[in-house]
């Protein structure tokens, strides 16, 4: 019988708690539902109001991994959905808008990703996306070389970035703004990551040509267009083990000299947590957001 637990005066199903998720570390679904009950303060605030894309792998990574946009069959009617304009049309997705949603979403066994703009002004973009991802040999050292060089760059049109982690192989790099379309604000990533490359031409690739991408870092601009979605900050991600799209300070990422020292599991970011509050927060404050020059 699936246990039922309440979550804020709501009824939510919570199943096959014993089940291991991540063979190499023996990781559970009971243990990842805990995980996102414990980091729900910190979580909730990026998914608020921002209609949610879910990367499913109910028998964890090694099973299937499937994108579920629209609204899955069998959610409840308490959870907010919001309508969508698409090219084909328009679809009903999900808001995660509080804890009973979250652990419901949870229990789906799910990366949460979201677009960088809000329900309630989905013409208006409200982050600023580089998706740092590196071609083997380079790994997320290299990629925090050209996030420090990005960091510099967008702080001279008044720009203030943050850095966290992919939970996979790189880094991601956020920046509130304001007052740009989706396109705009894609234009502009673009050619902060032209800039980057000629800056730095053995390191920074903007385009996606595969056969270019060896020992080089793909500063991927691509992800603000509208239609896009990024990992979402504190998701857990289907991996080989249980890592976390983690934030970091810029101490860390002007420091890390080996891979392992920006890999975040889910165990380790309660006490980051704790240590450094979210350091994502200034993205949720509006009076920080920067224009576009």
């Amino acid at each position: 019988m699936t246990p039922i637990t309440e979550v804020d005066g709501r009824r939510v199903a919570l199943s096959n708690l014993e089940k291991v998720l991540y063979p190499a570390t023996g990781f559970t679904k009971g243990e990842l539902l805990h995980y996102y009950a414990t980091t729900a303060d910190v979580l909730l605030p990026h998914l608020r109001d921002r209609p949610v894309s879910f990367l499913r792998y109910p028998d964890g990574p090694d099973g299937q991994v499937f994108f579920t946009k629209n609204v899955p069959p069998g959610t409840p009617e308490w959870v907010t959905t919001v309508e969508v304009a698409r090219s084909e049309g328009a679809a009903r997705m999900v808001l995660v808008q509080d804890l009973a949603s979250l652990m419901w979403a949870a229990n789906l066994v799910t990366e949460f990703h979201t677009h960088q703009w809000r329900a309630q002004a989905p013409d208006e973009a409200d982050r600023l996306v580089f998706d740092l991802d590196p071609g083997a040999p380079a790994s997320v050292v290299e990629c925090c070389e050209v996030a420090l060089w990005l960091r510099e760059r967008l702080a001279a049109d008044g720009i203030e970035a943050y850095a966290k982690t992919a939970g996979s192989k790189g880094l991601h790099l956020l920046a509130a703004v304001r007052g740009a379309s989706s396109a705009r604000a894609s234009e502009y990533a673009k050619g902060v990551a032209v800039e980057a490359e000629r800056a730095l031409p053995g390191l920074v690739l903007h385009r996606m040509t595969r056969s270019l991408r060896p020992g080089k870092v793909f500063v991927d601009w691509s992800q603000n267009a509208g239609r896009k979605t990024t990992a979402t900050p504190y998701t857990v991600r289907a991996r080989r083990t249980e890592t976390v799209s983690a934030p970091v300070t810029w101490g860390e990422v002007a420091q890390c000299r080996a891979a392992e020292q920006l890999e975040f599991r889910a165990g380790d970011v309660a006490p980051r947590v704790q240590d450094h509050g979210d350091l994502l927060a200034p993205l949720l404050d509006a009076g920080r957001a920067a224009s576009l020059p």
